[in-house]
Parts: C-alpha cells; structure tokens; sequence
C-alpha cells in the first residue's frame, strides 16, 4: 500500500503517532510511506523509525522545491507543504499508479483496504466530505467553482497519480491561486475542491474522517452516530481544524485513540 505524508518538522510526533496506529491496523501489509518534505534529515528519519516500532513501514524521503509556490497564501496553521498534495504526481516515482494520502493530525483504527482500492476511473481524487448543503452551496460561490461536484476535506484522499501525470494542467492551478489567494480559507482543500471538483467522487465521512465536530452534529445525533458507533464503525478519527488532542484544550471524547496510540510510540 502507497500512503502520501506532505508535513514539516513540526509535525513529526503527530506523524508517528499516525504511523504507529497505520501499522497496527495492517499487521500484514507493506506500507510504503512516501514523506514529501523540504528539510526532513537522517536525524528525523531515525526518530520515526525508533519510535514507531513498526517492521512493515518503509519511509522514502522526497525532497520537494517549492519555488514554483513562492507566491502561494500560508499561514502558522497552514505552511506551504500543505500544497505539495496538490502536486504530488509531479514529485512521486513514476512508477506508482496510486496512492492514499493521509494527514499526520489523525489515526487509522480499522484496515484501509477497501478505501484503498476504490475504483477511482477517470476521476483523480477520492475523499470525502464535511460540508452541509447550505455550505457547500456558500463554497461554491465564495470559490467561484465551475462545477457542482463536492467540496472536500484533503486530509483524506486517494490519488488517482497515474491519470494526474497525463491531465492535470498545472498552470490551471497556479492561476487559480494568483487569482484568488486573498479568499482561500483552507487553501490547499479550496483550491482542489475548485479546481478539481468534477474529477473527485465522495467516501463516507463517518468511516473514513470521523471528526469531533460531525460526532456532535444534529445529523449524527439524528441517525444515532455516537461514540460506541464510532468504535464499531469508523476507520479514520482526523484531528482536524484547532482542536489537537495533543494540546491541553482539546474538548470532546475522541482524543482516547490518539492517547492509546500516542503511548505506544513514547513520542508524546
């Protein structure tokens, strides 16, 4: 199995927690992890490895220029490696057809394999999303999206690489982000969920990125989505937005996977 991690260093303990948990959930898989990164050394790797205790992960480092991405919009929340996403098929071995990125900011409690070989078609992306009706419809405006299809959370998504090498128009992109850096909340996420919107087909959010807010929404309370549903059902718990079951402020009950994955790996 291909996974895609983009992050900084700042990130890293996160990222092992993440790894930890994927490895456990895929006792029997090879899990290539492809880390796209501008400043990871030896030192980081090591770091990883030692703390993740996982025979079955291999990490291969791809060192990114991000020049072309000097004008790009980021913040403290959102660095520029956020983007390399976007760009993965440009940077990724070309002998790799497909693969899943995942944000280092969750954990992987149930086997991915079905997510994995969805069949993606003519479409790049598979991701799901979060949005209600009235939102997605303020996102389509507020993006000036050219066509209906959803907008996604990028913290999940399957990469359709091979079709992305042949199709995707980079200068697209980069016009995209010139144009309208000024009212990208989420950049990376708005400007794939704009660009791209009619080559992306949706998973179920509640599987596959289960977040704190949806537990508590009206929806989930509606069709009886609680925290022993989540335990049950859901492969994917995505730490999203502020609330970092890390930091001392987290609120909500979701934070337990991350602290029994977390003391696995003594990276807290």
């Amino acid at each position: 199995m291909n996974i895609l991690v983009t992050l900084n260093q700042g990130y890293i303990r996160p990222l092992c927690t993440m790894l930890y948990s994927l490895s456990l959930a895929h006792p029997d898989t090879v899990l290539d992890v492809y880390v796209m990164n501008k400043s990871f050394t030896d030192d980081d790797y090591s770091f990883i490895y030692k703390n993740i205790k996982s025979e079955n992960i291999i990490l291969h480092d791809i060192k990114v220029d991000d020049s072309m991405l000097r004008d790009a919009p980021v913040t403290d929340r959102y660095p520029l490696e956020m983007y390399y996403r976007i760009f993965a098929s440009k940077f990724l071995p070309e002998n790799l057809d497909k693969i899943l990125y995942l944000d280092p900011d969750l954990v992987v409690l149930k086997n991915l394999s079905e997510l994995y070989n969805t069949e993606l078609a003519d479409n790049f992306y598979a991701a799901a999303s979060h949005v209600s009706r009235p939102l997605q419809k303020f996102n389509e405006i507020r993006l000036q999206m050219d066509t209906k299809g959803p907008y996604i959370n990028s913290g999940v998504m399957l990469m359709n690489l091979k079709l992305l090498r042949r199709k995707q128009d980079f200068v697209r992109v980069f016009e995209y982000i010139d144009k309208n850096k000024n009212i990208l909340f989420l950049p990376d996420q708005d400007i794939i969920s704009a660009v791209y919107s009619e080559k992306i087909i949706t998973v179920d959010p509640y599987i596959y990125n289960m977040t704190e807010r949806m537990l508590h929404s009206p929806k989930s309370i509606k069709n009886c989505i609680d925290a022993e549903w989540v335990d049950k059902n859901s492969a994917i718990i995505h730490y999203c937005g502020k609330n970092k079951p890390w930091k001392d402020n987290y609120t909500g009950c979701l934070d337990k996977y991350y602290r029994y994955f977390s003391e696995g790996t003594g990276s807290r």
